[in-house]
């Protein structure tokens, strides 16, 4: 009898070398397809502005070799008869691993779709890089809208594949669905806080980064989290506070300032003469245009004060740095005493006149 003919396990070896062979050449021809595909994407994705191509190159790197080796195996199982046991055994380990790469796949989409949507995009160049540092994300509060979009795939897909594999999942799903309900009211303010991130996060009051002023507190955001945001104080020190508290408090934030506006005041003495008080309203406009990044609005003879001619000024400055508006703000004191000096007016400040009346 020819060797090839003779049987294991209900084939030959004849059936058992073909469909061998036939494994072998799927794994080295989808591994080649791979490896082919992602390097032509990845030149083509370094010249265009298109992120689709950015996204497949990087499902493709998260393709696993291992995975695309069971394929192959269960491609070559095709040809041969295998006991009843082992074909479950074919199937069942076919079914998690593509459930995992499944997995793998959605990961890469979320992580796409958070870059696009709050980071600075897909970061796929000449070399494509890793799929773990192909793309960024700015601010840890995005890991939890991340986090709560990957739990939902991977739930999605594990349900999907006890299906698959013939197992009841509708009694599992009604049975988490009130076991979910029991835990929802038990940790509600938890979950409070979790959906308040969640808002912050879309409707982007604020950013990491962001100086911010919450009610008495201020500082610069250093972490969105979960169930909390931390902010650096100008002080030094760390303030901690609750999602839901942010999303119910008013919030001013600096960082959208574009220019600042400015209104002060100040006061000359009573005996100041009236020419000079006509002409202190254009001295001051004048002074401020000549200092960088300020534009006056107006200077005013306001009021009468208890012991000094007031007058009111306002402008703005063209950046929301506040050092730079410090600066700013410093010179045009500056040069306005220098001025008045040369004016000859005198600044005023709280006195008392006491006038004696004798009677003859």
């Amino acid at each position: 009898m020819n060797w090839l003919e003779t049987e294991y396990l209900g084939n030959s070896v004849a059936l058992w070398l073909i469909a061998a062979a036939v494994a072998v050449a799927t794994f080295a021809g989808l591994e080649w397809l791979k490896g082919l595909m992602s390097r032509r994407l990845a030149r083509l994705a370094g010249r265009t502005d298109n992120e689709i191509d950015d996204i497949v190159v990087l499902m493709l790197r998260a393709t696993k070799a291992v995975i695309v080796a069971v394929v192959a195996i269960y491609v070559g199982t095709l040809f041969v008869v295998l006991p009843a046991q082992a074909d479950r055994l074919v199937a069942l380990a076919l079914t998690v691993l593509l459930t995992i790469q499944g997995g793998l796949w959605g990961n890469v989409v979320i992580s796409a779709w958070l870059a696009k949507r709050f980071g600075p995009g897909l970061a796929v160049g000449a070399a494509a890089g890793e799929a773990g540092q192909a793309m960024t994300v700015r601010g840890t509060g995005y890991g939890a809208l991340g986090f709560m979009a990957r739990l939902i795939l991977w739930s999605v897909l594990l349900l999907m594949a006890l299906d698959n594999l013939g197992i009841e999942v509708r009694t599992l799903v009604a049975g988490l669905g009130v076991g979910g309900i029991a835990v929802a009211l038990a940790v509600q303010n938890i979950l409070g806080d979790i959906f308040c991130s969640l808002s912050i996060i879309l409707d982007k009051p604020f950013e990491v980064g962001d100086f911010i002023i919450v009610d008495d507190q201020r500082g610069t955001v250093e972490s969105i989290g979960i169930k909390t945001t931390r902010l650096l104080s100008l002080r030094g020190e760390q303030v901690v506070f609750s999602n839901s508290d942010l999303v119910n408090s008013r919030i001013q934030n600096f960082k959208k300032m574009k220019e600042r506006r400015v209104l002060t005041t100040f006061g000359v003495t009573y005996q100041t003469p009236s020419e000079k008080l006509e002409r202190i309203p254009g001295v001051i406009t004048e002074l401020i245009d000549g200092v960088d990044n300020a534009r006056i609005e107006r200077v005013h003879f306001h009021s009468y004060g208890d012991s000094a001619l007031i007058f009111e000024m306002v402008y703005y400055v063209s950046s929301p740095d506040y050092i730079a508006y410090m600066d700013i703000q410093q010179d045009i004191n500056l040069a306005m005493y220098k001025a008045f000096e040369g004016e000859g007016v005198d600044f005023a400040y709280p006195t008392q006149t006491l006038y004696l009346h004798q009677e003859s």
